[in-house]
């Protein structure tokens, strides 16, 4: 059983804090999205960190899972908190998240499409990204975008 069955036996449908890792994949000055199955909207790969895993090992095995990808070279591209990262899905489960997010442009597989997370993948210009991104994730796909350098943000505070 995973961490976060448990933790639901324990605790019900009330809020727990999760850590999740995700990767902005690049090539040619494009973003890699997925388009999720699940809330029909684009995101980055990425997922929740499993006990012992390292945030580096999480983004990842996430990313393998969920592309195909083996990805090298990550380097930090910020930290997201707080409000924005808070979600109440369908079953009624509630999570605040902190968002590990890194960048690179070193990957190697095929791109896998479709699957159970996923109905496809596609690379996106900065002035093409999808009005449906994931609310959760539209900040740090939009400072990608605007090309920002946020190393750790919180509630808009950037600290270096």
């Amino acid at each position: 059983m995973d961490y976060i069955q448990t933790m639901r036996k324990m605790i019900g449908k009330e809020s727990l804090l999760t850590v999740g890792c995700g990767v902005i994949i690049t090539n040619e000055d494009k973003i890699l999205l997925q388009h999720r199955t699940d809330e029909d909207n684009w995101c980055i790969p990425g997922g929740v960190m499993e006990l012992g895993e390292t945030f580096e090992e999480t983004a990842k095995r996430e990313t393998y899972e969920e592309t195909g990808l083996h990805v090298e070279g990550l380097k930090l591209f910020g930290l997201y908190s707080g409000e924005a990262c808070f979600v109440t899905y369908p079953n009624g489960d509630q999570v605040y998240s902190v968002q590990v997010i890194f960048q690179t442009e070193n990957y190697l597989g095929e791109l896998k499409q479709g699957g159970t997370e996923s109905k496809a993948h596609r690379f996106f210009g900065k002035d093409e990204l999808p009005t449906n991104l994931n609310p959760r994730q539209k900040a740090f796909i939009r400072d990608w975008a605007d090309e920002k350098k946020v190393p750790i943000s919180d509630n808009g505070n950037t600290y270096n």
